[in-house]
């Protein structure tokens, strides 16, 4: 937004974002499951019309002004944001029917806090932009072109994200296999109830459907960050976003783009760009979070381990191997019902997942780093990264990546 190429690359990501991403079976699937989610799409478009002039305005106001104490007003902001998850948190079990509660009284509440969380919701979104890029520019991380030692080392595209409501994404999987076949992107206050006719409508015509939250999009200019997350949560998704687009100029980002608009689907180049991304951005956030926040005490920021043993990732794991057995063997109805029953038990020990099935693990195992993924990409790129003598070094190597053959050829 502040320079002219910028405006240009945020263009050329809009594009890219209306095209959606994966292909479908055939034409009329396709057809009929645009229709579905067509009353519901969220307009990239219509939201940067909206954005650009208020982050105008916000510069114009002088919204780069110093804060005396940054640290404390990011965290008091994440405290509150914290109070905002528990309660959330309870209201979605309340709705489940696992908390016998009234929840009107929480709902108040929520719609409270959220309203305190917008009047520092700007200045902390600048805060994080600058410690983010100081972290970037300690790793001598600046543009796509680094590896060819351009001048000047400035972040390209400047580092800018915004902190809201994010939309849905309904991801489409067929019910035989766990592949992500369509993806539309939904405005953020669609209802429960739209959301549930939504995912009705899809699974009439034979294939596995899921309305997810998402924690970032970086289809837009600037990137979009949920804005009830964790501290740290916040910080990665940041950063992974800006590694979208930083990625975007290079063969793997290209790649990447050609897989989401359909032209050229390549599975493996979609779970290598986000797992990358994802590593990459991790390791940002945690230098971010060490240099700036590890000595404070209460940023809302909470373990995976519920303190009695249980372990999220490790059931996860476990559920995604057995899921994949029956389906290899062609029992797609006994990994339905296996996959209900693991809903089931994963509520009973704190996790409530509303759905779980093929689309599930289609839109979570794109990322190869994640516990419902069983792809070897993930050890491969943790290799890499081992090998390489730093994180710059890392992401000079994966963003001229062209096939998982090629990945595997550089750990050679």
């Amino acid at each position: 937004m502040k320079i002219k190429p910028v405006l240009v690359l945020s263009v050329i990501l809009l594009g890219l974002g209306l095209g959606g991403s994966g292909c479908s079976k055939t034409p009329d699937l396709y057809q009929q499951l645009e229709a579905i989610a067509s009353p519901h799409r969220f307009s990239l478009a219509a939201w940067e019309v909206r954005t650009i002039p208020h982050e105008l305005g916000q510069l114009a106001s002088g919204w780069r002004r110093r804060t005396a104490d940054e640290v404390k007003t990011v965290t008091d902001h994440f405290d509150t944001i914290g109070r905002i998850r528990v309660l959330k948190s309870q209201i979605q079990a309340i709705e489940y029917g696992h908390l016998p509660y009234d929840s009107a009284q929480l709902e108040a509440e929520l719609e409270t806090l959220r309203e305190e969380t917008l009047a520092s919701q700007d200045e902390v979104e600048r805060i994080l932009e600058k410690q983010i890029k100081t972290v970037l520019a300690e790793q001598d991380i600046f543009n796509p072109w680094d590896i060819y030692r351009v001048r000047p080392r400035v972040n390209f595209p400047p580092l800018n994200f915004k902190l809201e409501p994010l939309p849905k994404l309904l991801v489409i999987s067929p019910r035989e296999r766990i592949e992500s076949l369509k993806e539309f992107i939904l405005t953020p206050d669609i209802t429960s109830e739209e959301i549930a006719a939504v995912e009705a409508a899809a699974d009439e015509l034979g294939v596995s459907s899921l309305v997810v939250e998402l924690g970032g999009l970086g289809a837009t200019y600037p990137s979009l960050v949920t804005n009830e997350a964790s501290l740290s949560f916040t910080i990665d998704a940041a950063a992974e976003e800006w590694l979208h687009q930083y990625l975007f100029p290079r063969p793997l980002g290209f790649l990447y783009t050609l897989d989401l608009t359909g032209i050229s689907p390549n599975y493996e180049i979609a779970t290598i760009n986000e797992t990358v991304a994802s590593m990459a951005s991790k390791e940002i956030g945690a230098l971010v979070y060490e240099k700036y926040y590890a000595p404070e005490a209460s940023t809302g920021e909470s373990s995976q381990e519920d303190g009695a043993g249980f372990d999220f990732n490790r059931e996860m794991r476990d559920i995604r191997r057995r899921v994949d057995e029956y389906l290899t063997c062609g029992e797609v109805e006994l990994a339905e019902e296996f996959m209900e029953e693991s809903r089931q038990y994963l509520a009973d020990n704190g996790y409530y997942l509303r759905k779980l099935n093929q689309a599930y693990f289609a839109f979570h195992g794109a990322y190869a780093d994640s516990p419902t993924s069983v792809s070897p990409i993930g050890v491969e790129l943790a290799q890499l990264r081992k090998q390489s003598p730093s994180l710059k070094e890392f992401l000079n190597q994966t963003t001229a990546i062209t096939s998982r053959q090629h990945l595997q050829e550089m750990l050679k």
